[in-house]
């Protein structure tokens, strides 16, 4: 089965699904760099010119191809909203297992905060941005990201090896959904 990281931006799932990778000798799909590759443009550009709506299309499409088509058990970063759309959630479900990197707003705003990359890539969701952005769209998928979790991991105060070893220590040897 995959193994998908999902989370709020920031919360650590590209650094995490690197050395998953790693550690499990699997390989390694980043959907917000896919949409990238595919549209050609930053997502804070394709926000922009085609709106989130073709945005949520592309990405979608992305994700449940990597999920029926990949040749064996892939590591995948999902971006944040991902998770958003049923079909999606019911792809996610039914081929892998679900790892939420969960967090407060308030360590995923400093995170956000202080990754550059992060600011100039993405787009804000919202009028107001900033922490009250963080705040208001992490209260709106948590419940997403609960009801679709496998496994749950609280990464504030942890390094990324940490949080792989907890992820690895979750997994059932067979590769199914842990009980």
């Amino acid at each position: 089965m995959h193994l998908f990281l999902m989370g709020y931006r920031g919360s650590g799932k590209s650094t995490v699904g690197r050395k998953l990778a790693e550690k499990l000798g699997r390989p390694l799909v980043d959907t917000d760099d896919l949409v990238e590759s595919q549209s050609g443009m930053p997502i804070k550009d394709i926000f922009a010119e085609k709106g989130e709506s073709w945005f949520r299309d592309l990405e979608a499409r992305i994700v449940c191809e990597i999920a029926v088509s990949a040749a064996q058990p892939t590591i995948v970063s999902l971006g944040g909203g991902a998770v958003l759309r049923e079909s999606t959630q019911a792809v996610l479900k039914s081929t892998g297992i679900c790892v939420w990197l969960s967090a407060s707003a308030e360590y995923l705003h400093q995170r956000i905060q202080s990754d550059q990359a992060t600011q100039l890539r993405r787009p804000n969701l919202s009028e107001s941005g900033g922490f009250a952005e963080v705040s208001d769209v992490l209260e709106k998928r948590t419940p997403i990201y609960q009801k679709l979790s496998d496994i749950t991991i609280a990464v504030e105060g942890k390094i990324p090896d940490e949080i792989c070893d907890e992820i690895v220590g979750c997994i059932n040897s067979d590769g199914k959904k842990p009980s």
